[in-house]
């Protein structure tokens, strides 16, 4: 089914996969009723490609182009919206080819392993493989079968500064499948899981944007009390948190009754801890490095919920530890909230433009004492308090779906080797699944 693309024809060697895909036809013997049938006898392989970035008017548009960076942000899921966009008159210029829905797509080079499915249709860079699955090969049991074997991949792969996999290896792909309709209710299994998962993230994130925009509701754009000294009751809370907002604002041009003060009077950062990469355990406790999560790990050096920031390397972002957790020495943690909670210190501390502080030269640095030396203005503490009320079961109902997800994907893990290689029937599988989702 593969239209003329990479010119070099299938290679004929054979590197076979752990599950269900090899380059070349293995000598392995399937799972009855399934078969080894080559990839591009299912599917028709495109590749992408980038319009000229000398051209501006080949850029904006309503053709969504899938760069590598939507690939690394949504890997594993469908892709509804693109970072970039090309137009037709891109599309014409350019080897780039407009894809359908439900076409799958595999970050071959630069990044090697990602996998997204286009929601609508939509074209990409040269950085991917393509397919456009036939009748007998359902888009999405493809989609796990290349998420199965990732580690596969990179061994398809071959370069030593920037993996890449080759067309004609790219052309030998060979899947084992069952018929069309077992497919279908493989992908079905793993897929309620992975949508109960996609759903409980959206929950999360639209929860946190809520607490965001209560926030900033407040402590920065004041609505309450300008609404006050207009005459009118703030929206959206009840009489006695009305009331902890004051009617007027102070010659300064903030509200009457905020204190001058520094960061240091509302909480105290500590630096990390050292956690050697050979050292550490996996666990059920994250690892917080100056980028964000990077690992778990048995123990645990501070109490959740927590905030740390990049004190070295990485400096500005903030992040919201809502269990037990290692920050590590490239990280500063909250280690004491002096007047504020960790939910009100993560927004805080998001506003402050820290990557000013940068103290560092050649390695980007955050020393912790130019944050407490910082001069901010401070909310009533009872203010503060009233945010943590509203805000405080927002964030536990965000713990808790974060958690479930941790139990989904930990099931839709164990299942996926398992219904991919044939060895576990979809029946099984599905009493398993709902029995947590």
């Amino acid at each position: 089914m593969s239209r003329k693309v990479g010119g070099r024809e299938a290679t004929t060697g054979i590197i076979p996969g752990r599950y269900c895909l090899s380059v070349g036809k293995p000598d392995i013997e399937p799972p009855e009723g399934w078969a080894w049938r080559s990839l591009s006898e299912l599917a028709r392989l495109e590749s992408g490609h980038t319009p000229s970035r000398r051209k501006p008017e080949y850029w904006g548009g309503d053709v969504s182009w899938i760069g590598i960076k939507d690939a690394t942000g949504n890997h594993g899921r469908v892709l509804r919206e693109t970072m970039q966009h090309t137009n037709e008159l891109g599309i014409a210029n350019s080897a780039a080819r407009i894809l359908p829905a439900n076409t799958v797509c595999l970050s071959r080079t630069a990044s090697v392993g990602y996998v997204v499915v286009m929601g609508s249709p939509m074209a990409t860079s040269q950085d991917f493989a393509n397919w456009v699955c036939g009748p007998d090969l359902d888009f999405n049991f493809l989609k796990y079968a290349l998420l199965l074997e990732n580690e596969a991949l990179h061994r398809f792969s071959y370069g030593s500064t920037h993996r890449t996999i080759y067309y004609p290896e790219l052309k030998a792909f060979h899947i084992c499948a069952p018929q069309v309709d077992e497919q279908r209710e493989i992908a079905a299994v793993l897929g309620a899981l992975d949508d109960k998962i996609e759903l409980n993230r959206k929950t999360a994130a639209t929860l946190e944007a809520m607490a965001r925009a209560l926030y900033r509701s407040w402590f920065v754009d004041f609505d309450p009390v300008t609404a006050k000294a207009e005459g009118r009751a703030p929206t959206h809370m009840d009489e006695d948190t009305a009331g902890l907002f004051p009617d007027r604002f102070g010659d300064d041009g903030l509200p009457v009754g905020w204190e001058d003060g520094t960061v240091g009077d509302l909480l105290i950062l500590q630096r990390g801890f050292d956690l050697p990469k050979k050292d550490r355990t996996d666990g059920d406790f994250p690892v917080l490095a100056a980028g964000g999560h990077h690992g778990t790990h048995n123990e645990f050096k501070a109490r959740g919920p927590g905030v740390t920031t990049g004190r070295s390397g990485v400096i500005g972002e903030v992040f919201l530890v809502l269990d037990d957790f290692w920050p590590l020495n490239t990280s500063l943690w909250v280690k004491d909230f002096i007047r504020c909670s960790p939910y009100f210190a993560y927004f805080f501390l998001q506003m402050l433009d820290l990557k000013a502080l940068n103290s560092g030269s050649a390695v980007p640095s955050l020393n912790r004492n130019n944050v407490h030396n910082l001069r901010v203005d401070l909310p009533p503490e009872r203010l503060i308090e009233a945010f943590d009320e509203v805000a405080g079961p927002m964030f536990a109902r965000v713990h808790q779906v974060t958690t479930e997800n941790q139990t989904l994907a930990t099931l839709r893990d164990t299942l996926l080797p398992r219904l991919m290689s044939g060895e576990l029937r979809v029946g099984e599988a599905r009493d398993e699944v709902e029995a947590v989702a």
